[in-house]
């Protein structure tokens, strides 16, 4: 009977130090994981500090993370001068219709290469690979003659067709292996049914690859948001000009005013920002579903 009871509660005292053992361990990875968190947007707190400071205080030793006297006039300022909100429209414009005209037409394609049999299929999804193993640089210079002589120079429309045909690819090879992953028996239940191809596309493996979709339409928007060497070649009209480009020249032009630069900079990831909160519950679930796959 002791023996038993000394048994049980040996027992009992194990388990208690094992509990504490994994409580210990998971606040210590919380720390860590706290600590890394911290390091990676301390970056970004110091961006944001430094715009709210007045100029007078932006290089003050040790430097603050929270100003004394913060301000939005470098915000106003930045806004304002050198037709920075003119430029900011530029490039929502091009990357709004970039993201959307991608994504459609790579939606469209991806699902031809995953259900649809034709001649030609494999060669042509071959060809696409191919495609991406290309570095852009290498073929920017009969980018601009084509687009010369297609008359799309200093054109925002003009760099929205590079921009769509330049990411297609990709995408394409992105969303194909989430249509493939789509049970073949739905679809065919609905084409018993009476529906066609194109409903069947729009209607069930359309919203079933939503996860996938918004995680193109992030990386779309980023790619035509943050591109700045076709942008650069292509428009030479001041008043074409994107973002990326306003941004390079207005860090020439107020060098010695870093937090006019910091809220200018800080301007220009909002959107980014604002694509990803609306699309960011796709992106997760697309990575816990096998992540990007092809």
């Amino acid at each position: 009977m002791n023996a038993a009871l000394g048994a049980q509660n040996a027992s009992n005292g194990v388990s208690v130090r094992l509990r504490r053992a994994r409580m210990v361990r998971g606040a210590l990875v919380f720390l860590a994981m706290l600590a890394v968190a911290f390091l990676m947007a301390l970056p970004i707190l110091y961006t944001l500090a430094t715009a709210l400071k007045p100029n007078a205080f932006v290089l003050e030793f040790p430097p603050r993370l929270i100003p004394q006297n913060p301000t939005l006039d470098n915000f106003v300022e930045a806004w304002t001068s050198n037709s920075f909100g003119l430029y900011f429209l530029n490039s929502l414009q091009v990357a709004v219709f970039s993201t959307v005209g991608t994504v459609l037409i790579a939606c469209s394609g991806a699902y031809a290469f995953a259900r649809v049999r034709f001649p030609g299929r494999e060669l042509a999804f071959r060809l696409y690979l191919v495609f991406l193993m290309i570095p852009g640089i290498l073929y920017i210079i009969p980018q601009f003659l084509l687009a010369k002589n297609l008359h799309l120079l200093n054109s925002l429309g003009g760099l929205v067709i590079y921009y769509i045909a330049g990411n297609i690819a990709f995408h394409t090879f992105l969303l194909k292996g989430f249509f493939e992953g789509i049970p073949v028996e739905i679809e065919e239940a609905a084409q018993i049914d009476g529906a066609s191809r194109w409903q069947v596309f729009y209607r069930i493996a359309l919203p079933l690859a939503a996860p996938a979709v918004g995680t193109s339409a992030i990386f779309a928007f980023l790619a035509s948001w943050d591109e700045f060497t076709l942008a650069l070649t292509f428009l030479n009209d001041q008043a074409m000009r994107t973002l990326p480009i306003a941004i390079r020249l207005f860090q020439g032009q107020h060098t010695s005013r870093w937090g006019l630069v910091f809220a200018a900079a800080l301007i220009a990831l909002v959107p980014v920002l604002i694509v990803y909160t609306i699309f960011q519950g796709a992106f997760i679930r697309t990575v816990d579903s096998g992540g990007l796959k092809g």
